[in-house]
């Protein structure tokens, strides 16, 4: 079957879509470097080919939207690394291109979604989790703008803005948006009822609430036992479809490079999410095919690395 010719907000509004898992483990797990600041950006420079089996290992096990590798490329990391500008935007476009290939070699409707990741992610310090970069909304939207404009040229179904920790950065991305007729979804990175930056998330999702561009909101890149609440409080400012891919649990150490497990699998309450109104539902994180496949058989449990 082809890549999906229809708007994945059409598809949102007849059942739950599923989402791929963590790009980064599943590189890893094929034996790619991962280190420095560039971390999936470096295998998008140097082995795109197995950009391309990552999202084609996910498109196997079921997932329906691949995310572009374009998480962490951003202009100026990329030129601290000897790219210029014309470079960058060329892997923003390889990034769209790669899902692309491994969308319409699958045997089922597959969107692909560019990744549009924080701030705080091109700094490779854990920022991301954190927010408050002590930038002001107009910095955030002029280092946002390009990217996202080399990303839609570049053909993606869908922007996918997230692991946002920041209800201003968040405010900066749907001011870059604004008017330009784009689809896009909005995950917030939570700790508990709060964005990273501490913002309460009714707020900070009420800013989405009547964005024409943006089609879900919800949750990435944070505890599963985080997702319940959070989708409870966007349910409760926008009518629009939800969205979550958690961690397996995990705790990131930016300092070590490390994650911390939990020494039992975290829980995953999916059909509770379903029915507070999630609709685009994968995993983020330490979350591989394996488990994208039992996510689609509607047999996942929770707990990641399998």
């Amino acid at each position: 079957m082809p890549r999906a010719s229809r708007p994945l907000a059409e598809a949102l509004a007849d059942r739950v879509v599923i989402l791929d898992g963590g790009l980064s483990n599943q590189l890893a797990d094929q034996g790619c470097d991962l280190s420095g600041g560039l971390w999936s950006g470096r295998v998008l420079a140097g082995r795109p080919d197995q950009v391309e089996a990552a999202h084609a290992a996910y498109a196997r096990a079921g997932a329906e939207v691949l995310i572009t590798a374009s998480y962490q490329v951003g202009y100026d990391a990329f030129a601290a690394h000897g790219y210029d500008r014309d470079g960058t935007t060329a892997l923003l476009h390889r990034s769209v291109a790669l899902a692309a290939r491994a969308a319409e070699a699958a045997d089922h409707e597959v969107w692909v979604a560019a990744s549009v990741g924080p701030y705080g992610a091109v700094l490779a310090d854990g920022s991301e989790y954190r927010g408050c970069y002590g930038r002001g909304v107009r910095e955030l939207a002029a280092f946002h703008r390009p990217r996202i404009e080399a990303l839609l040229a570049a053909g993606a179904d869908v922007l996918a803005l997230e692991t946002i920790p920041d209800a201003e950065e968040a405010e900066a991305l749907l001011g870059v948006l604004a008017g330009t007729g784009a689809a896009a979804w909005l995950t917030y990175t939570v700790d508990g009822p709060r964005t990273r930056a501490g913002q309460p998330l009714t707020e900070a999702f009420a800013l989405a609430a009547g964005a024409p561009e943006i089609i879900a909101v919800g949750v990435n890149c944070c505890d599963p036992a985080d997702v319940l609440p959070a989708l409870e409080a966007a349910a409760s400012v926008t009518p629009k479809p939800l969205v979550a891919y958690p961690n397996d649990g995990s705790v990131w150490e930016a300092a070590t490079a490390t994650w911390h497990t939990p020494p039992h699998p975290v829980p995953w309450p999916v059909e509770a999410w379903r029915t507070t109104g999630a609709r685009l539902i994968g995993g983020c994180c330490r979350i591989g095919p394996p488990d994208i496949t039992e996510l689609a058989a509607g047999t996942w449990g929770g707990g990641g690395r399998h």
